[in-house]
């Protein structure tokens, strides 16, 4: 194909970075540009020797195809410049379902656990087939040669409606973003309409009543733990190194797998990358290998030795995700005492979600809350951290000024929870057991 210079107006998000790293991989030229404040994404950018540019419309020349970020409206200074110039624009929806139509695609949704899914299927693919993928917390890979493109489809503000892929993993459909969507019957029609534009077909989680409702034009099929879904993880057997169980498709055994990751959640992502690996006739001898190989998602159950302390950092910010990073950490280590330090985002999701924080966090041996972590759009609320602390007996409020509190554990787990700033605190702790 002919090589292209893409510009991305806002190129630091994520999937943005991802994409960005995607198109260059190919031997596109690739520049963009967004805010100066530094982001986790922009080391890997620079590091490709993709230029990362202040706004300007300046920038903008004849000959480039623009990419504009979801959080870009028309009136920003670059996307006036590319229209006035002629330029082709296109959304970043639209950039990817280019790449999602080109190749055999499999786009991974669900409220809980697409990277991790996307980022176990595309490691597994890629050391196998040539294979492009888009993970949302900003990694990307692209190939020339590619057979497969493997992507996370995320349904907040339907941003997943974009797209027409060959096959889709669906890990659950759960009440989430409850700015957007009104109620758990809003997203499942959201998934529904996904459904309806995947071409082959959908492998999802058999225990999600939700997913069972779907109505669809593609193949279902379920995989689980139950004897009636279609691909079935059987003799789990859970240990500190992993979980070790025999796949089933339908009758048939496909053989005995090993994941070095933790908790059921891990079990059920392995088997829904086994059945896409199966129905693409991929080689299970080598799907066996390179799950067993794989290790695991920054910001998901990311684990550092502080003094004699095992500290784990995860992006848990949902009941469901808390209660899977909880009993992961169980697993693993099931002699240590089981701390949680878990920072409320948002305070519309604190509020809509309280109850099941409680119950999700009182799983842990001892529970510390921070303050909320408000967004631009929500910066106060009528609710507090101190009314989620109230549900959970023995639990504890915790600041950047009292996290000497930490200080008492010796040889326990401490896990950092949320999806705002929770990283200051977890420096903060590390500076105090490292003096």
């Amino acid at each position: 194909m002919e090589k292209q210079t893409y510009y991305f107006v806002g190129i630091k998000g994520t999937g943005m970075a991802s994409l960005a790293r995607i198109l260059h991989d190919k031997g596109n030229t690739v520049l963009g540009s967004d805010i100066e404040k530094e982001t986790f994404t922009q080391g890997p950018l620079l590091e490709a020797g993709i230029k990362i540019l202040p706004f300007d419309p300046a920038n903008i020349k004849p000959g480039m195809t623009i990419i504009q970020g979801n959080a870009f409206d028309d009136d920003h200074p670059e996307i006036k410049r590319a229209n006035e110039l002629g330029l082709k624009i296109m959304s970043y929806p639209e950039a990817v379902e280019n790449e999602v139509a080109n190749h055999t695609s499999i786009g991974i949704a669900g409220a809980h656990g697409k990277t991790s899914t996307t980022a176990l299927l595309a490691h597994v693919l890629d050391a196998v087939e040539p294979t492009s993928y888009l993970i949302g917390d900003g990694v990307g890979k692209g190939n020339a040669q590619d057979r497969f493109f493997v992507f996370e489809a995320d349904e907040y503000r339907d941003h997943f409606l974009a797209y027409h892929p060959d096959y889709a993993i669906m890990t659950n459909i759960d009440f989430d973003h409850p700015d957007y969507f009104k109620d758990i019957d809003d997203v499942r029609q959201s998934f529904e309409t996904y459904g309806r534009q995947v071409k082959k077909a959908i492998f999802a989680w058999g225990d999600d009543e939700n997913l069972h409702k779907l109505d669809v034009d593609v193949p279902i099929y379920y995989y689980g733990t139950g004897e009636h879904d279609d691909f079935r993880a059987e003799n789990i057997q859970r240990t500190p190194a992993g979980s070790t169980y025999d796949a089933y498709f339908r009758d048939q055994k496909l053989g005995t797998f090993t994941i070095h990751l933790y908790g059921e959640h891990s079990v059920l992502n392995s088997l829904a990358v086994l059945a896409v690996a199966y129905m693409e006739h991929v080689d299970m001898a080598d799907i066996k290998k390179e799950l067993a190989n794989f290790t695991g998602v920054k910001r998901r159950f990311s684990e550092t030795d502080v003094a004699d302390d095992k500290m784990i950092d995860d992006y848990a910010h949902h009941p469901s995700e808390i209660k899977a990073t909880i009993d992961a950490a169980r697993q693993k280590y099931p002699d240590k005492q089981i701390i949680a330090v878990f920072q409320p985002h948002t305070y519309s999701r604190l509020a809509a979600y309280i109850d099941g924080f409680a119950s999700s966090l009182s799983r842990a041996d001892k529970v510390y809350v921070t303050p909320i972590f408000g967004s631009i759009r929500e910066n106060k609320g009528n609710i507090s951290s101190a009314d989620l602390e109230a549900k959970i007996p023995g639990s504890e409020g915790i600041d950047m000024d009292t996290i000497d509190k930490l200080a008492q554990y010796h040889n326990a787990v401490l896990i950092f929870m949320g999806a705002g700033d929770v990283e200051k605190y977890e420096d903060k702790y590390k500076e105090i057991l490292n003096k």
